[in-house]
């Protein structure tokens, strides 16, 4: 497979032979093409959308479009162009989509937040960090134009090819550029604000819910202007953002991400004739065979596409139907199988139950034993420190979240590498971590305060207790992910009665609330958002909705 070296997007010519190869109906050089070019529409939509839950459909209808369409490419050396094209009209494509239409459930979700991401994978710090933390106080728009004009001054665009994308002239992507430099180095002003010790900037920040809006950043962005302290620390000298990021790389492709190619949407090459480089590609595949194309999985001959996630097994290639084959009677239908229920329940966000309402009975599961491995002995309290656990029983994960020390977005810890179940099934600590503090005059729950600013949750994600109870027969390992907000986990063996004397300790013996028992003694109890049996290079990337069915 042709390899990316620095610089290889700008002289696109190289890949001249792998397009017209491609277009002439090679499965080798669509595979090659695809999984070459994926990174950089990754990297132009990931940024655009900020990590949106949208970005993989995003993605993968770019790279559909492309596809089905590369046969319409009359000059391949212009091919960087014409898909960074296709990318952005997807991108306003799903922007006015989101605003004639009424948001449906779970359409705010962020998947992963991609400046958190870009930090973490390409190891940024300093001002690089900065900038790309900056990056989330923009507005749509700016996001946009910002996610080609980065790839401009990392190499891999030029200033022709973002003004074809955007569609105006190059005098006038000049000027959109300059005014949104102008904007990113406000935000800049914002990110350094905030992660300084300014006296004045907690009256400011008061009742913001930690979330960067265009509300907040004009109040902040003003403060910064008017505030000695926050616009010129002496000794600090800031390095403009194209300088910062010459020659930086491209974000990777999570490990988890699955691309659907759908070739000819399943009909025969005879009836495919009319569209386009598609038909060409199904009149080459006259024999079933199983092709796979950058995480997608192509059953050749019908065409057959299914997509295939990290957490369950290959599909089974199926040939389109032949007259033969259809003149047959229909065979008996299979006797039904036992349906699965495990991992089709996953927590969820929900709302706290009453204080003085005792939980239900606990339901009690088989306890052998459980091993934590690999936990220092201060528990999890950095980035990249995990813990394994193995046996049959209960645990305990104990949250402490610290604002006082970094505020911000939490990035949720991850469960990875599952062989067997887990369970969650209950909740205690005598309280949830946004109940109000006993004795606070200001509102501060255990995820912040006016004083030292929140911790915010990802949008979907489920509100945690001090104390959450996890059931396990088999192996998983917890990784700590930390971001923006600081926060430590404390891991350790439990038992069914630890956990029953726990959250049946109420208000009267001085907690804020009694616990919650999740369990519902059979397969439908929950399992934890971010689990999944697979295990990615990159863990802060597993998704919040638990894939985990076998």
């Amino acid at each position: 497979m042709t390899t990316r070296g620095e610089g290889s997007y700008v002289d696109g010519r190289q890949w001249r032979s792998t397009i017209g190869a491609a277009q002439a109906g090679d499965r080798r050089a669509l595979d090659e093409l695809v999984a070459g070019w994926l990174p950089l529409v990754y990297n132009i939509v990931g940024r655009a959308l900020n990590g949106h839950a949208d970005v993989d459909d995003v993605v993968q209808e770019t790279m559909l479009r492309a596809v089905d369409n590369l046969g319409s490419l009359r000059d391949p050396d212009s091919f960087r162009s014409w898909l960074v094209a296709i990318a952005m009209r997807q991108i306003r494509d799903r922007a006015r989509r989101r605003t004639s239409e009424p948001p449906a459930d779970g359409s705010g979700v962020q998947a992963a937040d991609f400046a958190e991401l870009t930090v973490l994978r390409l190891q940024l710090e300093g001002q690089r960090r900065e900038v790309a933390e900056a990056v989330r106080w923009l507005d749509d728009e700016d996001r946009q134009l910002l996610s080609l004009w980065w790839l401009e001054v990392a190499g891999e665009l030029t200033r022709r090819e973002l003004a074809s994308a955007v569609g105006i002239s190059r005098q006038h992507a000049a000027v959109r550029v300059q005014r949104m430099k102008e904007r990113l180095e406000a935000a800049r002003g914002i990110v350094r604000a905030l992660d300084s010790a300014c006296p004045d900037l907690g009256s400011v920040t008061t009742r913001w819910d930690g979330r960067p809006d265009s509300v907040w950043r004009k109040r902040l962005a003003r403060h910064v202007r008017g505030c000695a302290y926050c616009s010129g620390r002496p000794g600090e000298s800031v390095v403009p953002a194209e300088r910062l990021l010459v020659g930086i790389a491209l974000v990777p492709v999570p490990v988890a991400f699955t691309l659907s190619l759908a070739l000819g949407g399943g009909k025969t090459a005879a009836a495919a004739t009319t569209v386009g480089w598609s038909a060409k590609v199904l009149s080459a595949l006259t024999k079933p065979a199983v092709a796979v194309t950058a995480g997608a999985t192509i059953a050749a001959g019908g065409a057959y596409v299914v997509t295939q996630t990290p957490d369950r097994p290959p599909p089974r290639a199926v040939a389109s139907p032949t007259a033969a084959s259809t003149a047959r009677p229909p065979s008996p239908s299979p006797a039904p199988s036992r349906v699965e229920l495990y991992g089709t329940v996953v927590d969820a966000v929900d709302s706290a139950p009453s204080a003085t309402a005792p939980p239900g009975a606990l339901p009690r599961r088989a306890e052998q034993g459980i091993t934590a491995t690999g936990a220092p002995a201060t528990g999890l309290t950095h980035n990249g420190e995990t813990v394994t656990l193995s046996g049959v029983g209960y645990f305990r994960v104990r949250w402490q979240i610290r604002p006082g020390e970094r505020r911000g977005d939490l990035v949720m810890p991850t469960w990875t590498g599952l062989d067997g179940r887990l369970f969650h099934v209950a909740s205690g600590g005598g309280h949830r971590m946004d109940d109000v503090q006993s004795g606070s005059v200001d509102g501060t729950t255990w995820m912040g305060g006016p004083s030292a600013g929140p911790a915010v949750l990802p949008s979907g994600t489920q509100q945690m207790w001090q104390n959450e109870y996890f059931w396990i027969d088999g192996t998983v390992t917890l990784h700590q992910n930390e971001g923006s907000a600081d926060y430590n986990l404390f891991v350790q063996p439990s038992t069914w009665d630890k956990v029953t004397e726990d959250i049946r300790t109420g208000p009267a013996q001085g907690t804020i609330r009694y616990g919650l028992a999740r369990d519902t003694g059979d397969d439908t109890t929950p399992v934890p958002q971010y689990l999944t049996r697979s295990t990615p290079a990159d863990q802060a990337t597993v998704r919040q909705r638990s894939r985990v069915t076998t």
